[in-house]
């Protein structure tokens, strides 16, 4: 399978820089397996599509500032972006700087706070230690600016700070949001659980790979990024319940999706626990847990593009994709949805 046959013309005009006024006021495209159908609602709707014995999965990782600018002792700007924690103080980070970096290099950061250079750990991450700071969490939700993707061509705003933010986000930990979920408001949440649809929580902290190009021919030679999750014992028993009563398990994301298929055992049962992820989900997988799938719409030859096509039907979904240009949907993670059911 050839990476190139998950490619679709996108004119740039359609690529949404910007959210919606309303986080439910998107528009929401509906696709039916058994019927081949393809429908148009407003996201506030999708609780017409959803049922009483429904489990909505929400992944309630939480974006962090993981943006710092600082100047080294030269005086020259450098950029730090944030991967993940390692210990007490230490992250592993990405730098940007007009001249290389060195270990034991210190730059100085906002309100007295610096960063040690310790050690290269790959081609782009390095090992970084913070000096400076009683409550670094506290500290880098004053001064961090939110990694919104690149592809938005602008710099993060103040409103980015609410709205690259889901409405349940509580897990602190992710570098980019589950933006299937961004058209949440409490308001709609409540009205689906009082229809008695069921919500449940996977914790999946989002990383840079989210954003990597896949850069080999065939589909099978890529290699997912690994991503912290945790899946809690509550949530594994209401999926097992939900089974259990011919309920459907509806997953929010491709991060919930792929959390949800990765902790689950070759009979479908899902475990309780944490870890790393690398489940890399292409057509000709066989889904164990996921009944229907919320999703945004994707890049062109992504690796979310693909889960997609493999839970849809590959030329189910590249029809649509294609409609939805036709049909002037916005793409990307401040965009509109689908609905595959």
């Amino acid at each position: 399978m050839l990476v190139k046959e998950f490619s679709f013309i996108l004119p740039d005009a359609l690529i949404a820089r910007y959210p919606a006024s309303q986080r439910d006021g998107s528009r929401l495209m509906v696709l039916d397996r058994q019927t081949a159908a393809r429908s148009e609602i407003a996201f506030s709707q999708i609780i017409e599509w959803l049922r009483p014995d429904d489990l909505l999965v929400l992944n309630d990782t939480r974006v962090i500032p993981a943006r710092l600018f600082g100047q080294k002792e030269t005086g020259g700007r450098i950029e730090l972006f944030l991967v993940e924690p390692i210990g007490d103080t230490c992250w592993r980070c990405l730098l940007r700087s007009s001249k290389r970096c060195r270990p034991g290099q210190i730059i100085r950061l906002a309100e007295g706070v610096t960063a040690e250079v310790v050690e290269q750990l790959g081609e782009q991450d390095w090992l970084i230690r913070f000096h400076g700071s009683d409550d670094f969490e506290s500290w880098l939700q004053r001064v961090g600016q939110m990694p919104i993707p690149p592809y938005l061509n602008r710099e993060s705003e103040e409103l980015d700070r609410v709205r690259y933010q889901t409405v349940y986000a509580s897990e602190s930990g992710a570098v980019a949001a589950p933006t299937a979920g961004l058209h949440f408001t409490q308001e709609l949440l409540g009205r689906i659980q009082e229809k008695g649809i069921r919500l449940a929580r996977v914790t999946l902290h989002v990383g840079l790979g989210t954003f990597q190009p896949v850069r080999v021919e065939r589909v099978q030679d890529h290699r997912i990024h690994r991503e912290r999750y945790r899946v809690p014992p509550e949530t594994a028993a209401a999926v097992a319940a939900t089974k259990a009563r011919g309920g459907r398990v509806v997953a929010v994301g491709t991060t919930a999706c792929r959390t949800l298929e990765y902790a689950a055992d070759d009979a479908g049962q899902l475990r309780a626990g944490q870890g790393e992820a690398d489940i890399f989900i292409y057509p000709g997988y066989r889904f164990k847990v996921v009944d229907a799938l919320l999703t945004n719409f994707h890049l062109p030859e992504s690796t979310l593009l693909m889960l997609v096509s493999a839970f849809g039907g590959k030329e189910f979904v590249l029809s649509a994709y294609r409609d939805a240009v036709d049909r002037q949907f916005r793409f990307y993670s401040y965009g509109d949805a689908m609905l595959i059911v």
